[in-house]
């Protein structure tokens, strides 16, 4: 359950970054958010990966 701690933060991270974005303009805000969404894509693969190899194993 770590990893879904994990990915939850990161999700509840952008909430402030995205009304700063589009309600403010705020364009470091949109850095902010892209630099998230990444490390989201690389932590939700890795997640994925893992749940693979648990469920191959136990084949």
């Amino acid at each position: 359950m770590n990893r879904y701690a994990e990915l939850k933060k990161i999700v509840d991270d952008l909430g402030p970054d995205f009304e700063k974005f589009y309600d403010k303009g705020n364009n470091a805000a949109g850095t902010r958010i892209r630099k998230s969404l990444q490390d989201l894509k690389v932590l939700a693969q890795e997640i994925r990966l893992a749940v693979q190899d648990s469920k191959n194993s136990k084949e």
